[in-house]
């Protein structure tokens, strides 16, 4: 087909030339920023997460808010005794042990419950629990306590894999119950909650993530081994908290189903993630992730 120029009697080359620089002045003239545009910003976190992130790539050694120095009010010291009162001061608020925080994802359950009450595990996911309980039991590690959420398919998975652990006592909480942490990034089109969900579950969550993720206590003596009991849109928003990562990306990771995620936090405060959704203890016929 003949072009606009060659049309109207000018020669098809010119007419080309003419028409990509007109196109190509338009465009830079469209995307010159002119006076009085807005900047774009990036986006700005949800109000519950407060100063959580100090910015890209820079580890906040005050993640927990039990950074030595920041616990004392360096205004009250004693001018005479100033840096040996100091020194006691920070002694007395630092840890002296380690904590290993073990996050299990709860088994395959009953999807197609129309209660909660009723979503609960299937045979394959209390095999699945059996396996995840043997597995920590052959730890030979001396557990703490087992947290766990208050939600049915999470209550099941605690009962059958503590009888692997007697003796370890075991406490339910709301806040480990599923739910929607913070919208994800990129986002995902076969999962859309209400940005309402967002705002309840995500405060909830966040709470979770600061309720029970941080360094030891200072009076904590011995190292501590928790394990926790929950799911898999909490575990994966804790580990990117934990490890400073925007915690955006949580969707980005995948857990199975019974699968032991194992987080360390130092007396200094540093974290490390040992293992994430691991289930190489389970045979391959019995993986799943629902």
């Amino acid at each position: 087909m003949a072009s606009a120029g060659a049309a109207a009697g000018g020669l098809p080359g010119m007419a080309g030339g003419l028409g990509r620089r007109a196109l190509l002045g338009r465009g830079c003239r469209e995307g010159r920023a002119r006076a009085g545009d807005a900047e774009p910003r990036p986006a700005e976190p949800p109000a519950w997460a407060g100063g959580a992130r100090p910015g890209p790539g820079v580890w906040d050694p005050n993640w927990d808010r039990r950074e030595p120095l920041s616990l004392i009010n360096l205004r009250k010291r004693n001018v005479e005794s100033g840096e040996e009162e100091l020194a006691s001061k920070l002694d007395h608020y630092k840890a002296k042990a380690t904590r290993h925080i073990f996050l299990i994802r709860h088994s395959q359950y009953h999807v197609d419950g129309s209660l909660e009450k009723d979503r609960t595990l299937t045979p394959l996911g209390r095999e699945q629990a059996e396996l995840t309980g043997l597995r920590l039991a052959s730890l030979g590690l001396k557990f703490n306590k087992i947290v766990h959420s208050s939600m049915t398919r999470a209550i099941e998975t605690t009962d059958i894999i503590s009888r692997h652990l007697p003796g370890v006592c075991k406490v339910s909480t709301d806040l480990l119950r599923e739910g929607a942490p913070i919208e994800p990034d990129p986002p995902v089109s076969h999962w859309k909650p209400e940005a309402v969900q967002y705002y309840e579950d995500g405060a909830r969550i966040e709470a979770a993530f600061r309720n029970y993720i941080h360094r030891a206590d200072a009076r904590q003596e011995e190292d501590s081994y928790e394990i926790f009991i929950c799911h898999a849109n909490v575990i994966r928003y804790i580990v990117c908290r934990a490890l400073q990562f925007p915690p955006e990306g949580w969707l980005r990771l995948s857990l199975n189903n019974g699968s032991i995620t194992h987080l360390v936090i130092r007396p200094n405060g540093r974290v490390a993630l040992r293992t994430l959704g691991d289930t190489g203890f389970m045979p391959p016929d019995k993986i799943t992730r629902s």
